[in-house]
C-alpha cells in the first residue's frame, strides 16, 4: 500500500531533521520510504512511503508524533483508479 503523509513540524526544523534521520534508519518493519520533501505552504514536509497495511502506517505516525503532526492519505495509482471506473 502507498501512503502520503502531510507533515507539520511541532519543533524547530533542525530538531525535526535530526529526528527524521534517526527515524529513516529505523523505520518500522515493512516500511519503504519512496520520497521525502520539505515544502512551502500549509505543510512543512511530505513523505511518500510504502507499508504493508494501515496498522504499520499508524505506527509510523505515532513514532513521529512527538516532533510533527501528520495527516496521512492512502494513495492508489491513476491506472488502478481508472480500472475502478469500468
Amino acid at each position: 500500500m502507498i501512503f502520503i503523509a502531510l507533515i507539520k513540524f511541532r519543533k524547530k526544523a533542525k530538531d525535526v531533521a535530526e529526528f527524521g534521520k534517526k527515524l529513516m534508519q529505523n523505520l518500522p518493519e515493512g516500511v519503504k520510504m519512496l520520497d521525502s520533501y520539505w515544502t512551502l505552504g500549509r505543510y512543512d514536509a511530505v513523505w511518500v512511503y510504502e507499508a504493508p497495511n494501515e496498522k504499520v502506517a499508524v505506527q509510523l505516525g505515532i513514532d513521529a508524533g512527538e516532533l510533527m503532526k501528520t495527516e496521512t492519505l492512502v494513495g492508489i495509482s491513476r491506472d488502478e483508479a481508472l480500472k475502478l471506473l469500468k
